[in-house]
């Protein structure tokens, strides 16, 4: 993995390498809303990720994770908050999301 000093960074530099979507958490879905897409926890593997903690604020933190599914055919970014921040529902999206922060 790369090393980016701002999650712009990460975000260009996968925009770049074809992650294009761009993705949100929703409950219980990771969802491409441009296309319509809903994915479950089963629907996605995380490819990577980049973690980055603010400056000048601890409680500004996000990871980002290039999201890729085969079954929908696409590669995507979602930035999700973490820390004070954080999506705390216990989805098996967000246990996919939490063991890529755990296990790094």
């Amino acid at each position: 993995m790369k090393n980016f000093e701002t999650s712009l960074e990460a975000i260009q530099d996968l925009n770049k390498r074809g992650y294009t979507a761009n993705l949100s958490l929703e409950g219980d879905t990771i969802d491409d809303k441009a296309q319509g897409i809903k994915m479950t926890a089963d629907d996605f593997t995380i490819n990577e990720f980049y973690r980055f903690e603010g400056a000048s604020n601890p409680s500004d933190m996000s990871i980002v994770y290039a999201v890729e599914s085969a079954k929908y055919n696409l590669k995507g970014v979602l930035v999700n908050a973490f820390g004070t921040y954080a999506n705390n529902s216990s989805s098996a999206i967000d246990a996919k999301l939490n063991y890529h922060q755990v296990n790094q």
